[in-house]
């Protein structure tokens, strides 16, 4: 055991000298699961808290930005989706609405009004963003260019890059990032892939983490199926330098999720979730419900995200106000089975207790 606390300690010590950390722990940025409280909290307790800002406009990233700033010090990190303008074929849209019908009749909807946009501007976001400049910015489903990163490294902002293959990472490097955060097959939520086919880029996090290391030099964040101290410390050996954790937190208070949401994370077992296409048009790791059952002979004609996102917006949500969990997005990691629910600064605690003595966690 020994072993692994001296490597961790050394790859600790440069991850946490670089941001300002107590601990090589990163609250996954989840969309619709990390809401302001669990960002702070977990910055406050000594990690790294992400704020998913990929749904909001330019006016309320910045206004959020500025919000965390009035409830934290420390450093905090701010997720964007990397995504070009859909325009998407009439017949597209068409069928998928016809599919959807019987869903939206379900929960009382009727027929949908189609969407004024089916996402916000990309390159409007960026910008608000750059404004913003946050202490830690990460991007994922795509790669930011070298001149754009260069703009947000001179304004003193750490760059993540997400990456799911070997390839992805070398990219980032390129691009001048100055971590990628390495998304295991395991991780719950939207596929990162930006380079090849999401099916084949889905490496486990075991294997994708040693061989990632020995090409880039770049420090490492591992992501997928980590719950506990155990996992961290896996990562570490390998060759990872922190750990993001991302289902661990969406079982805490203060992930805000709908109720029906938490209580299929606390039913789920090790094989409850699959990838699914269904609800927003991209890869996406979750727990399995009748919606996906029912749609699964239909992902591959579904229109690409965010248009599909779009879509089953109106669904998603009726769902979840009205608990019926058979129609939600139930995003969740291969680990969920392994959730403990407790608040935020605590589960910081206890993963920082647990890494610091592997050893008394039965293996």
């Amino acid at each position: 055991m020994s072993s692994i606390n001296l490597h961790s300690d050394a790859q600790r010590a440069s991850f946490a000298t670089q941001l300002d950390i107590r601990y090589p722990i990163v609250q996954g940025p989840m969309n619709g699961g990390s809401p302001i409280e669990l960002v702070t909290q977990v910055c406050n307790a000594g990690g790294l808290g992400s704020f998913a800002a990929a749904l909001l406009s330019p006016a309320a990233i910045i206004e959020a930005v500025q919000k965390i700033r009035t409830q934290t010090a420390r450093p905090f990190n701010v997720n964007l989706f990397i995504l070009e303008t859909s325009q998407p074929a009439e017949a597209e849209i068409a069928l998928a609405e016809e599919l959807l019908l019987p869903f939206r009749d379900a929960l009382g909807l009727g027929p949908a009004t189609r969407p004024q946009k089916f996402s916000e501007n990309f390159n409007e976001q960026l910008a608000a963003l750059l404004e913003a400049a946050p202490p830690v910015v990460s991007f994922t489903f795509g790669i930011l260019p070298a001149d754009t990163v260069a703009q947000f490294k001179a304004k003193d902002c750490k760059v993540i890059g997400t990456a799911t293959t070997v390839a992805e990472a070398v990219a980032w490097e390129q691009a001048g990032a100055d971590f990628v955060c390495l998304q295991g097959a395991e991780a719950g939520g939207h596929r990162a892939t930006f380079l090849g086919d999401i099916e084949q880029s889905s490496v486990g996090l075991m294997t994708l983490i040693p061989q990632a290391a020995a090409a880039v030099k770049l420090p490492l964040i591992a992501a997928g199926g980590i719950m506990d101290g155990r996992g961290i410390a896996a990562a570490l050996l390998l060759g990872a330098q922190a750990a993001q954790l991302g289902t661990a937190f969406l079982a805490c208070p203060e992930s805000g999720i709908a109720p029906a949401w938490r209580a299929q994370l606390a039913l789920a077992r090790d094989d409850s979730t699959r990838l699914i296409r269904s609800f927003s048009g991209r890869h996406a790791r979750g727990i399995v419900n009748s919606y996906v059952e029912q749609m699964a002979l239909h992902e591959s004609a579904l229109p690409a995200y965010p248009v599909q996102n779009a879509l089953t917006a109106e669904i998603r949500q009726a769902a979840a106000k009205l608990n019926r969990p058979e129609f939600m997005s139930l995003w969740a990691g291969q680990g969920v089975a392994m959730a403990r629910p407790m608040p935020a600064a605590q589960l910081v605690a206890t993963l920082a207790a647990e890494l610091q003595a592997p050893h008394a966690i039965n293996y």
